[in-house]
Protein backbone atom coordinates (compact mmCIF):
# COMPACT_ATOMS: atom_id res chain seq x y z
CA UNK A 1 0.00 0.00 0.00
CA UNK A 2 2.99 2.27 0.88
CA UNK A 3 4.47 1.57 -2.53
CA UNK A 4 0.91 2.30 -4.47
CA UNK A 5 0.98 5.95 -2.31
CA UNK A 6 4.60 6.41 -3.02
CA UNK A 7 4.06 6.10 -6.68
CA UNK A 8 1.21 7.58 -7.10
CA UNK A 9 2.61 10.84 -5.05
CA UNK A 10 5.85 10.74 -7.68
CA UNK A 11 3.69 10.53 -10.68
CA UNK A 12 1.35 13.33 -9.86
CA UNK A 13 4.87 15.31 -8.96
CA UNK A 14 5.83 14.65 -12.24
CA UNK A 15 2.91 15.58 -14.30
CA UNK A 16 2.72 18.91 -12.21
CA UNK A 17 6.20 19.38 -13.31
CA UNK A 18 5.38 18.58 -16.52
CA UNK A 19 2.90 20.69 -17.09
CA UNK A 20 5.11 23.52 -16.15
CA UNK A 21 7.98 22.50 -19.10
CA UNK A 22 4.90 22.25 -22.37
CA UNK A 23 4.20 25.83 -24.17
CA UNK A 24 0.91 27.08 -22.92
CA UNK A 25 -1.08 30.43 -24.08
CA UNK A 26 -4.23 31.64 -22.19
CA UNK A 27 -6.28 35.24 -22.52
CA UNK A 28 -8.41 37.20 -20.57
CA UNK A 29 -9.93 40.43 -19.93
CA UNK A 30 -8.55 42.50 -16.57
CA UNK A 31 -10.23 45.41 -15.18
CA UNK A 32 -9.14 47.25 -12.26
CA UNK A 33 -8.69 50.48 -9.77
CA UNK A 34 -5.28 52.67 -10.06
CA UNK A 35 -3.41 55.43 -7.42
CA UNK A 36 -2.10 57.54 -9.42
CA UNK A 37 0.48 60.48 -8.42
CA UNK A 38 3.23 62.85 -10.24
CA UNK A 39 6.60 62.71 -8.88
CA UNK A 40 8.74 66.13 -9.20
CA UNK A 41 11.33 68.12 -8.18
CA UNK A 42 10.12 71.42 -8.86
CA UNK A 43 7.77 73.46 -6.35
CA UNK A 44 4.70 71.51 -7.59
CA UNK A 45 3.66 68.39 -5.21
CA UNK A 46 0.91 65.74 -6.22
CA UNK A 47 -1.54 64.12 -4.19
CA UNK A 48 -2.68 59.87 -4.89
CA UNK A 49 -6.72 60.29 -6.51
CA UNK A 50 -7.73 56.92 -8.11
CA UNK A 51 -8.67 55.78 -11.17
CA UNK A 52 -9.34 53.07 -13.44
CA UNK A 53 -8.09 50.21 -16.20
CA UNK A 54 -9.70 47.95 -18.39
CA UNK A 55 -8.14 45.38 -21.22
CA UNK A 56 -7.25 42.54 -22.39
CA UNK A 57 -4.10 40.09 -21.78
CA UNK A 58 -2.20 37.15 -22.94
CA UNK A 59 0.10 34.54 -21.52
CA UNK A 60 2.56 32.16 -23.49
CA UNK A 61 4.42 30.68 -21.62
CA UNK A 62 7.06 27.53 -20.64
CA UNK A 63 8.77 25.98 -17.97
CA UNK A 64 7.33 27.95 -15.62
CA UNK A 65 8.57 31.16 -17.37
CA UNK A 66 5.77 32.91 -19.10
CA UNK A 67 5.41 36.37 -21.12
CA UNK A 68 2.59 38.23 -20.75
CA UNK A 69 1.33 41.37 -23.23
CA UNK A 70 -1.11 43.31 -22.26
CA UNK A 71 -3.59 45.83 -23.59
CA UNK A 72 -5.63 48.52 -21.38
CA UNK A 73 -7.78 51.81 -21.82
CA UNK A 74 -6.39 53.58 -17.99
CA UNK A 75 -8.22 56.78 -16.59
CA UNK A 76 -4.89 58.29 -14.42
CA UNK A 77 -6.26 61.29 -12.11
CA UNK A 78 -3.61 63.09 -9.18
CA UNK A 79 -3.63 66.60 -7.88
CA UNK A 80 -0.96 69.12 -8.45
CA UNK A 81 -0.50 71.70 -5.78
CA UNK A 82 1.58 74.63 -6.35
CA UNK A 83 3.86 76.34 -3.36
CA UNK A 84 0.78 78.76 -2.37
CA UNK A 85 -1.86 75.94 -2.02
CA UNK A 86 -3.16 76.32 -5.72
CA UNK A 87 -4.48 72.78 -7.19
CA UNK A 88 -4.74 71.89 -10.36
CA UNK A 89 -6.91 68.40 -11.01
CA UNK A 90 -5.06 66.28 -13.97
CA UNK A 91 -7.22 63.10 -15.26
CA UNK A 92 -4.87 61.22 -17.88
CA UNK A 93 -6.64 58.79 -20.44
CA UNK A 94 -3.77 56.79 -21.66
CA UNK A 95 -3.59 53.29 -23.65
CA UNK A 96 -1.23 51.36 -21.69
CA UNK A 97 0.74 48.23 -23.18
CA UNK A 98 2.44 46.59 -20.49
CA UNK A 99 4.86 43.07 -21.49
CA UNK A 100 5.95 41.39 -18.87
CA UNK A 101 7.93 38.62 -17.93
CA UNK A 102 7.47 36.63 -15.22
CA UNK A 103 6.67 33.14 -12.86
CA UNK A 104 3.92 31.05 -11.89
CA UNK A 105 4.51 28.82 -8.92
CA UNK A 106 1.45 26.57 -7.72
CA UNK A 107 -0.37 23.43 -9.53
CA UNK A 108 -4.08 23.02 -9.79
CA UNK A 109 -5.00 26.13 -11.28
CA UNK A 110 -4.29 27.83 -8.07
CA UNK A 111 -0.83 29.50 -7.92
CA UNK A 112 0.90 32.49 -7.46
CA UNK A 113 2.62 34.81 -10.24
CA UNK A 114 5.36 37.09 -9.97
CA UNK A 115 6.07 39.45 -12.87
CA UNK A 116 7.97 42.45 -14.09
CA UNK A 117 8.75 44.45 -16.75
CA UNK A 118 8.24 47.82 -19.51
CA UNK A 119 5.27 49.57 -19.98
CA UNK A 120 4.61 52.43 -22.78
CA UNK A 121 1.49 54.44 -22.21
CA UNK A 122 0.18 56.84 -25.15
CA UNK A 123 -2.01 59.74 -23.47
CA UNK A 124 -5.23 59.84 -25.63
CA UNK A 125 -6.47 62.66 -23.64
CA UNK A 126 -5.28 65.17 -20.40
CA UNK A 127 -8.00 67.06 -18.82
CA UNK A 128 -7.55 69.76 -16.34
CA UNK A 129 -9.28 72.15 -14.32
CA UNK A 130 -7.37 74.27 -12.11
CA UNK A 131 -8.53 77.45 -9.69
CA UNK A 132 -9.06 80.59 -11.11
CA UNK A 133 -6.67 82.55 -9.76
CA UNK A 134 -4.13 79.86 -11.36
CA UNK A 135 -3.94 81.04 -14.44
CA UNK A 136 -2.21 78.94 -17.34
CA UNK A 137 1.55 79.19 -15.78
CA UNK A 138 -0.01 76.43 -13.72
CA UNK A 139 -1.34 74.17 -16.19
CA UNK A 140 0.50 71.06 -17.27
CA UNK A 141 2.31 70.42 -20.36
CA UNK A 142 2.17 67.02 -21.11
CA UNK A 143 4.15 64.61 -23.67
CA UNK A 144 2.20 62.12 -25.85
CA UNK A 145 4.00 58.91 -24.43
CA UNK A 146 5.89 57.98 -21.26
CA UNK A 147 7.71 55.00 -20.05
CA UNK A 148 7.68 53.14 -16.88
CA UNK A 149 8.65 49.69 -15.20
CA UNK A 150 6.04 47.72 -13.54
CA UNK A 151 6.51 45.18 -10.78
CA UNK A 152 3.67 42.92 -9.33
CA UNK A 153 2.48 39.56 -8.23
CA UNK A 154 -0.88 37.93 -8.55
CA UNK A 155 -2.63 35.11 -7.30
CA UNK A 156 -4.70 32.50 -9.67
CA UNK A 157 -7.99 30.35 -8.42
CA UNK A 158 -9.16 28.71 -11.57
CA UNK A 159 -10.11 31.17 -14.49
CA UNK A 160 -9.86 33.87 -11.78
CA UNK A 161 -6.82 36.16 -10.64
CA UNK A 162 -6.01 39.10 -8.76
CA UNK A 163 -3.05 41.26 -9.41
CA UNK A 164 -1.57 44.04 -7.19
CA UNK A 165 1.60 46.31 -9.00
CA UNK A 166 3.10 49.18 -8.47
CA UNK A 167 4.50 51.13 -11.76
CA UNK A 168 7.59 53.94 -11.47
CA UNK A 169 7.74 56.21 -14.38
CA UNK A 170 11.09 55.86 -16.12
CA UNK A 171 10.40 58.81 -18.71
CA UNK A 172 9.54 62.44 -17.72
CA UNK A 173 5.98 63.62 -18.93
CA UNK A 174 6.14 66.77 -18.43
CA UNK A 175 7.09 69.46 -21.42
CA UNK A 176 8.64 73.32 -20.59
CA UNK A 177 8.54 73.96 -16.69
CA UNK A 178 7.72 70.54 -15.99
CA UNK A 179 10.79 68.57 -17.22
CA UNK A 180 11.35 66.42 -13.75
CA UNK A 181 7.97 65.17 -13.87
CA UNK A 182 7.43 61.69 -13.78
CA UNK A 183 3.81 58.93 -12.83
CA UNK A 184 3.97 56.44 -10.76
CA UNK A 185 0.95 54.45 -9.60
CA UNK A 186 -0.23 51.30 -7.94
CA UNK A 187 -2.88 48.79 -9.78
CA UNK A 188 -5.14 46.17 -7.87
CA UNK A 189 -7.29 44.60 -10.95
CA UNK A 190 -9.39 41.20 -11.16
CA UNK A 191 -8.74 39.07 -14.25
CA UNK A 192 -10.63 36.37 -15.78
CA UNK A 193 -9.04 33.84 -18.14
CA UNK A 194 -11.17 32.86 -21.20
CA UNK A 195 -9.24 30.08 -22.61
Amino acid sequence: MKKIILSALFISLNLAAFSQVLPSFQLGLKAGANLSKLSTDNTFSSDNRAGYYAGIWTRIGAAGIHLQPELYLSGKNTTLKDASGQENKVKFTSLDVPVLVGTKLGAAGVGLRLNTGPVVSFILDDEQSFGQAAGSVFKGNFKGQNFAWQFGAGVDVGKLGLDLRYETGLSKIGKDGYNDTKLSLFTFGLAYRLF
